[in-house]
């Protein structure tokens, strides 16, 4: 990733440039991840393509390391790892205590706060990985509480990262197997995504306040928790199910064409498409449709995510207001998990947590004990001007 130099332009800010979310400017650095218009995710400089099916501790120690580990340093990081990785009883007791009737991602936002309560250090590197070491297991509590899916396994981190998570998941009627794949494949897909995405900035924002690992990572999950964000993939898959009931899952490329096109006449939303920063099909999309379309062709979720692939692009071209009318992640992850035996897109955000939640907390250490020196940055407080209000 290349440092700001004297060549590069500054910003002028504008009145047009207010009230858009700071879309675009620059504030900081990322040592994790980027994304290139055109080229897609990068971990660490290395393109996310070239890494899709590295365990995830492999690609966890480039994260917090900022480069490969060899063999000996991954099965020592792995070690570290299953020393970190238990929950205490008391930590369960109150998770089992929240509501249940509650979307699981609040239960998971509340789980984050009690495990930092009771377990958290107040170091926001030691912190960080413990989380880590621990997110499968507190993540497959949450899941099994809200399902009513009986009481979690005991871990055994020992069998590797998401092994230990799908061993520890009550899924019901599912290919362990399978399920396990499709968990490392997505799990690995989401780690981080640059600096400036909702739930990355608002964490490391809470951070800057001097706020612990957990509560700042809790902040970040509710950012991820929204629509916009993290629960586009529940709400894409929601949206092929609907394509499904109302033109069947052999529906012709014409046939999703002809509906995409009603849709937009009428200002309905046609989920699944478009990226903030992105300009071409989101590169994990790419991987994980490939993934569908070789283990489940016949999956009528598949079928129809891969239909709404062809079809979509070419018509939302034709919309001036769409910026990028190529598919994203969401568009298919969530028939990807589905396909491969959980089908239960309530949950879909909340394992999106449990792969964000690492690269987050890689960057939260960043700018809290390496940032400008060692100094950290400072509290984020950008500035507003003063509005008369409307009468």
């Amino acid at each position: 990733m290349a440092e700001m130099t004297k060549d590069d332009v500054l910003l002028t800010i504008t009145k047009e440039n207010l009230e858009t979310g700071l879309r675009g400017y620059p504030v900081g650095y990322c040592t994790t991840s980027s994304v290139d218009p055109q080229k897609g995710l990068f971990y660490v400089g290395k393109s996310l393509a070239d890494m899709a099916f590295w365990n995830p501790e492999n690609v966890i120690f480039l994260l917090f390391n900022g480069r490969e580990g060899s063999d000996a340093e991954i099965k020592t990081f792995k070690e570290d790892l299953i020393k970190r990785s238990h929950i205490s009883p008391e930590v369960i007791k109150h998770i089992h205590a929240l509501p249940r009737h509650v979307h699981p991602m609040k239960i998971f936002c509340m789980a984050l706060l009690i495990l930092g309560s009771l377990e958290g250090k107040n170091d926001y590197r030691e912190d960080a990985l413990n989380l880590i070491a621990k997110l499968p297991q507190l993540t497959a509590t949450v899941i099994n509480f809200h399902g009513s899916w009986g009481g979690t396994k005991p871990p055994q981190p020992e069998l590797g990262y998401m092994e230990n998570f799908t061993h520890m998941l009550n899924t019901p009627n599912a290919d362990p197997k399978a399920l396990t794949h499709a968990f490392k494949l997505f799990n690995v897909l989401h780690f981080d995504h640059g600096g400036g995405n909702l739930s990355a900035f608002t964490g490391k924002a809470v951070s800057s306040g001097l706020e612990d690992m957990y509560g700042s990572l809790t902040a970040a999950m509710c950012a991820l928790a929204g629509p916009r964000h993290g629960k586009a993939n529940q709400e894409c898959l929601e949206f092929v199910h609907l394509l499904i009931k109302k033109l069947g899952a052999n529906a012709t490329e014409d046939t999703v064409k002809n509906e995409i096109s009603r849709m937009l006449d009428n200002n309905e939303i046609v989920f699944g498409f478009g990226h903030a920063v992105l300009r071409v099909e989101d590169p994990r999309a790419s991987i994980f449709y490939s993934e569908a379309q070789k283990l489940y062709p016949d999956n009528p979720l598949v079928k129809m995510a891969l239909t709404l692939r062809a079809a979509g692009p070419d018509i939302l071209k034709q919309n001036p207001k769409v910026s990028d009318p190529f598919p994203n992640v969401d568009a298919i992850s969530g028939s990807f998990l589905s396909a491969s035996g959980f089908p239960y897109p309530h949950y879909f955000t909340v394992l999106f947590g449990l792969s964000r939640c690492i690269g987050i907390s890689r960057q939260i250490t960043y700018e809290r004990l390496e940032a400008r020196d060692g100094k950290g940055v400072p509290i984020y407080r950008p500035k507003f001007f003063y509005k008369q209000p409307s009468s």
